[in-house]
């Protein structure tokens, strides 16, 4: 895998063939970003990489020099291989997590701007994620997830979903969190 632009850009990172992960292909990750650097000024994201994996995608936001990358993944040797080419690459706006990805996301109570996941495919109960997200204090308004999911799975009846996708075998849904206007409830006072 390849660092595609930032800091970093042409960085290959090899990882240890004994990690148990699916990396998002250098195809899709372009794609991906091309997308994503349309939307957002990467200097003012918190971004939140669940199943992080080899960490490809957090290497790829933190060397676009985003304000903060976390890195959650439950699999010991991913967080240790993350960690360490976060060391070697001087990346202090990566932080690495190991922890159970849906035990994060129930303690955690900080938003962020920008969440990707890339579960397993097989993970059981993958459907279910982008509502256990979008209906929980995880994303800012107008904060986007994207999953990385197979073919199998149509998100488009979600009703923060905005885009599906594909690059190869690889499957993209964004949605976008986006707050109810408030009413102005405020009395006013002579």
């Amino acid at each position: 895998m390849r660092i595609i632009r930032g800091s970093h850009r042409g960085k290959q990172i090899v990882a240890p063939r004994s990690l148990p992960v699916r990396p998002t292909t250098d195809y899709a990750k372009e794609g991906l970003f091309n997308i994503l650097e349309h939307t957002f000024d990467f200097e003012s994201l918190e971004v939140l990489d669940l199943f992080a994996g080899t960490g490809s995608i957090s290497y790829e936001f933190a060397s676009r020099g985003c304000k903060t990358v976390t890195a959650v993944d439950s699999n010991k040797q991913s967080t240790r291989f993350i960690t360490q080419i976060a060391g070697e690459l001087s990346f202090k706006n990566l932080k690495v997590i190991c922890a159970d990805v849906f035990k994060f996301l129930m303690s955690n109570k900080k938003p962020y701007s920008l969440i990707f996941a890339d579960p397993p495919y097989l993970l059981e109960n993958l459907s279910e994620l982008p509502g256990l997200i979008l209906n929980m204090p995880l994303l800012r308004h107008e904060g986007w997830l994207v999953l990385e999911h197979s073919s199998i799975y149509d998100f488009s009846g979600n009703p923060y979903f905005i885009e599906h996708r594909k690059y190869g075998e690889v499957n993209f849904s964004f949605f976008e969190f986006l707050v109810p206007a408030q009413q102005n409830n405020q009395v006013s006072g002579d």
